[in-house]
């Protein structure tokens, strides 16, 4: 069951993905971390429409119809 809404899902596709980038040293005159792989999640999260966390504290926010 999803529990991430669509506004929320680009949010965490558009953060997972510079997070990535941060990652990847793709960003001049950044330099790349390891901390960027963390992007994963968001990303991951974003494409499922699932968020583990959401589910543990019983927030959704997918709109009602």
């Amino acid at each position: 069951m999803n529990n991430v809404g669509v506004l929320d899902r680009a949010i965490r596709g558009v953060a997972g993905l510079a997070l990535l980038a941060w990652a990847l040293g793709v960003i001049p005159g950044v330099s790349p971390s390891l901390w960027g792989w963390i992007g994963l999640v968001p990303l991951g999260t974003a494409l499922v429409g699932h968020s583990p966390i959401y589910a543990i504290l019983g927030i959704n926010t997918c709109s009602k119809v």
